[in-house]
C-alpha cells in the first residue's frame, strides 16, 4: 500500500500561521457574529495558526486579552459589537500593552470607525465580507513577515 512519502508534494510550503521558530502564532478572535468568527477560526487554522480564544463582545476580548497576556500575538477585533465596541476594547487594549497587534474587522462602509481606530493604535483592518486571501496577506503584514 502506497502512502504519504511515496506522493512527495510539488507545491510543499511553511504554514503561514507559523513563528520562524516553528510554533503558532496565537490569535484571540473577537467578534459577535459566530458565523464570522468561525470564518476567521477556519481561514487562520488551516494555515497553522492557533485560535487561544474566540470573545463575543469587546469587553470580555479585552479581559481575555488581559488573561492571556503576554502569550498572545494577534487580535481581530471587529468594530460593531455589543457591551463594548471594538475601538474601546481596542483602546483599552493598547493602554494595556502599548506594542498589542490589533486588526480591525469592519462591515463596508464605516471607513470612518476604521480611521479612528488606525489613529487609536489598530495595526491594519480588514473588510467584510471576508476574503480568505485578504485575511491571511493582512495578519502576515501585521505579524511582519
Amino acid at each position: 500500500m502506497k502512502t504519504k512519502d511515496d506522493f512527495p508534494s510539488l507545491n510543499e510550503r511553511k504554514p503561514e500561521g507559523m513563528k520562524p521558530d516553528g510554533t503558532p502564532w496565537r490569535v484571540l478572535i473577537v467578534d459577535d457574529s459566530m458565523f464570522v468568527a468561525k470564518q476567521i477560526t477556519q481561514i487562520l487554522t488551516s494555515e497553522g495558526y492557533q485560535v487561544v480564544h474566540t470573545a463575543a463582545d469587546g469587553l470580555e476580548g479585552y479581559e481575555k486579552y488581559k488573561e492571556l497576556y503576554p502569550n498572545i500575538d494577534l487580535v481581530t477585533m471587529d468594530i460593531t459589537m455589543p457591551r463594548m465596541d471594538g475601538l474601546s476594547a481596542l483602546q483599552k487594549i493598547i493602554e494595556f500593552d502599548k506594542n498589542a497587534k490589533v486588526i480591525m474587522i469592519s462591515a463596508l462602509g464605516k471607513q470612518d470607525l476604521v480611521k479612528q481606530a488606525l489613529v487609536a493604535g489598530a495595526k491594519n483592518y480588514i473588510v467584510k465580507p471576508l476574503d480568505r486571501k485578504k485575511v491571511l496577506e493582512r495578519l502576515q503584514s501585521v505579524l511582519g513577515k
